[in-house]
């Protein structure tokens, strides 16, 4: 019986070695909260522009990979393979992510600092997503990467926008929700791992998810709709559109442009903080803020 005990307290400990209980998940993401609105402003654009780009290459890496594929289930679950990536040079590398950053308000209901300071931080960080995305849509197009297979990833890249802009906005608001649930689920996950393995499991398998739903990102959709608009750009792609998937130069035009991209950012940046506070943030709070608040 005493042999017993040693080996379940030795297992109990190697537990506790190898990742955070969700009170201690959620107790470090506050006092990252604390951190984020402490950053200088240079460094917070910095940061927003790096996980920007990193969301980026994850869009325009797993599009590639999938354009060609015609069955919707398994592209989405290669896309799904490989946009982790963008999430996990966030985490290994650095750098601030809003749809992440939406957990903050968890800090705001700890009184640990002001609704300002948040809003402040959130704002910041999304307009320097923004800048990092239309970088890394600018070089995805110049690069030549959209000629694939003749112009088709050029057109698939039009029809990912195509289809964006024109989500109407309460779908578009009920998909950012869904999406931000399980991306906040990722950045607490990859809390709670120790090391860099778990973290990239943690990260890989919600994001993974979220992509094979089809939910809409505000940051991913940063890159995806310039990155269309820039397609749209390129008679040759937007031909292929029409061949290929029946979008009319016409409709292209109209939809596929700045103000598409603001009909589409508004719903899903909203749905985003909806997802991310309301649906995680709030009520992981509610569970955890007793032990948290008493550490």
């Amino acid at each position: 019986m005493i042999i017993v005990y040693n080996i379940q307290d030795k297992e109990e400990e190697n537990m506790e070695n190898n990742f955070n209980a969700p009170a201690e998940v959620f107790e470090l993401n506050m006092k990252a909260g604390e951190g984020k609105v402490k950053l200088s402003l240079l460094k917070c654009i910095l940061l927003g522009i790096m996980a920007g780009a990193f969301i980026a290459f994850g869009g325009a890496t797993s599009s590639a990979a999938v354009h060609n594929i015609a069955n919707q289930g398994l592209a989405k679950t290669l896309a799904g393979c490989i946009f982790p990536v963008g999430l996990m040079m966030i985490v290994f590398v650095g750098g601030e992510l809003f749809t992440g950053d939406c957990l903050m308000i968890a800090g705001v209901a700890d009184k640990r600092f002001s609704a300002g300071a948040m809003i402040k931080t959130l704002v910041v960080v999304w307009l320097s997503n923004l800048a990092g995305a239309l970088i890394i849509s600018a070089l995805v197009y110049f690069s030549g990467l959209l000629d694939y297979s003749n112009g088709a990833l050029g057109a698939y890249t039009i029809k990912v926008a195509y289809g964006k802009v024109n989500l109407a906005p309460f779908r578009a608001v009920c998909s950012g929700i869904l999406c931000n649930i399980l991306i906040c689920i990722a950045v607490l996950m990859a809390t709670a791992a120790k090391d860099i393995a778990g973290k990239v499991w943690a990260i890989f398998f919600p994001i993974l998810a979220f992509v094979i739903g089809g939910w809409e990102h505000c940051v991913a959709n940063m890159f995806y709709i310039p990155a269309g608009i820039f397609a749209s750009c390129n008679a040759d792609y937007v031909a292929k559109a029409e061949e290929l998937y029946g979008i009319s130069a016409e409709s292209i035009a109209a939809s596929v442009n700045i103000g598409g991209f603001i009909h589409n950012q508004i719903p899903v940046t909203i749905g985003n903080i909806l997802g991310g506070m309301v649906f995680v943030a709030l009520p992981l709070y509610a569970i955890h803020k007793s032990k948290a608040c008493n550490k």
